[in-house]
């Protein structure tokens, strides 16, 4: 005979965890767990390590990329660990750890030139690069490990170059240096992509904490490897590249797996290139495959966002050209083989947006390949100026309305605007 189990008066449920039950028997409430007795075991277990190792609330207080980029980011953690390991050795092999004639004096030195101009080089690089990584965080994060890459390897050869040992190890320290900083910043951006619930704080910190074991796994298997690599610079090379190739392998992984839903100047032009050519709007997930992951030097036409006003005209006369059939509070104009945006103090995320896809038709309109194929008819640079201002006055809404319903997030941008603001005084029609 089965036992009555009573009447449920409740049911409760963490986040999408197990959930339970409130019961009503002889006049007394009992809480009791959903689903027998082993299956609540393992989801016992199971909650134990999402709430050491995953945010509260997962997966629903974080994107739905979180746990693709997380297993990728460990795989590349974990052969980052082991790289560093036999780079680390190398070091102190360099600077006379087990040598009799070396003297403290001159590793110290040696450590505190590599630190110095590590110090410098990551300043320097903040300065220079640090508005660039929000806007292509995922370019900048693949550049890092990359350079972090050669940092090691650089590290694992000093010791055969006893002559420039020390330029080796400075100029290594410096490419950590920029590691560091770019590794950092991206990070902290896809954190921000990241998180659902403002809970930045919770995915930083668990991050560390999954970062944390895999150092240690990571510390357990070079307890392992070192002494077989000791005194053995084939074996040390071969597993070198062997972790590097991995390494590579999973932060290229990692950052394909990231699906952001803000523009940035790729993602963008990704997305109205393909609107222009069959009025079809990209969803964040195709686009994000399309964008690309490593960065690009030299570009045909260049764009400049939020430059200084004499950048676009230099004369009353090209200040009338720029403002005629343009009522938004932005300038385009084309200048040295660069597009050129002047931006108005009171113009908008959308206005923005709008400028930019301005910007990247004319770019593509002013690239070699466009031009080959375009009427044998040139335009000046300032009619095709005017010519963006009517196609955006004809396709600028519906685009708008159509990457909103795809998906993507139009209150905010990633795109690279530097602080320049102009008014002008009167508007020539």
């Amino acid at each position: 005979m089965e036992k009555d189990p009573g009447v449920v008066l409740a049911t409760e449920r963490y986040g999408s965890a197990e959930s339970w039950k409130y019961l009503c028997k002889d006049g007394v409430m009992e809480r009791r767990r959903d689903g027998s007795e082993g299956e609540s075991r393992g989801n016992s277990v199971i909650g134990v390590f999402k709430s050491v190792f995953l945010p509260q609330g997962y997966p629903e207080s974080v994107s739905g990329d979180y746990l693709q980029y997380q297993f990728w980011d460990t795989v590349q953690a974990f052969s980052s660990s082991l790289s560093g390991t036999l780079a680390t050795q190398a070091s102190l092999r360099g600077v006379g750890v087990g040598n009799q004639e070396a003297t403290v004096a001159a590793a110290t030195v040696t450590w505190l030139l590599r630190d110095g101009t590590g110090m410098l080089g990551r300043i320097l690089f903040a300065w220079r690069k640090g508005s660039k990584l929000d806007s292509e965080a995922k370019k900048w994060r693949l550049f890092a490990d990359i350079l972090n890459d050669i940092a090691m390897f650089m590290e694992i050869l000093a010791p055969y170059f006893p002559a420039f040992f020390t330029l080796i190890v400075c100029t290594a320290g410096i490419f950590k240096s920029i590691v560091g900083v770019a590794g950092g910043a991206t990070r902290a951006a896809l954190t921000v992509h990241q998180a659902r619930r403002d809970n930045m704080a919770d995915i930083s910190a668990k991050d560390g904490s999954q970062e944390t074991l895999v150092n240690l796994a990571g510390l357990l298997v070079s307890l392992i490897l070192i002494p077989l690599v000791t005194d053995n610079p084939v074996l040390t090379l071969s597993l070198f590249f062997l972790f590097t190739v991995l390494h590579l392998f999973a932060n290229y992984k990692a950052v394909r797996s990231v699906v952001m839903e803000t523009f940035n100047e790729a993602r963008l032009s990704i997305v109205l290139q393909q609107y222009l050519r069959d009025e079809r709007i990209l969803n964040p997930l195709e686009a994000n495959q399309r964008e690309p992951v490593f960065l690009e030097f030299g570009k045909a036409v260049p764009i400049k966002l939020g430059v200084r006003l004499q950048e676009i005209v230099q004369s009353p006369d090209e200040l009338s050209l720029a403002l005629k059939g343009n009522d938004r509070p932005y300038l385009l104009g084309i200048r040295n083989g660069c597009v050129c945006v002047c931006l108005g103090p009171e113009a908008s995320v959308h206005d923005e947006i709008r400028a930019m896809c301005q910007a990247v038709w004319l770019s593509s309109m002013l690239s070699p390949k466009e031009s080959t194929c375009s009427s044998p008819k040139q335009q000046s640079h300032w009619e095709m100026v005017h010519e963006s201002h009517k196609l955006m006055d004809t396709i600028f809404s519906p685009f708008l309305r159509g990457v909103e319903a795809a998906g993507w997030d139009i209150k905010r941008t990633l795109l690279d605007w530097n602080e320049w603001r102009f008014e002008w005084k009167t508007k020539t029609s």
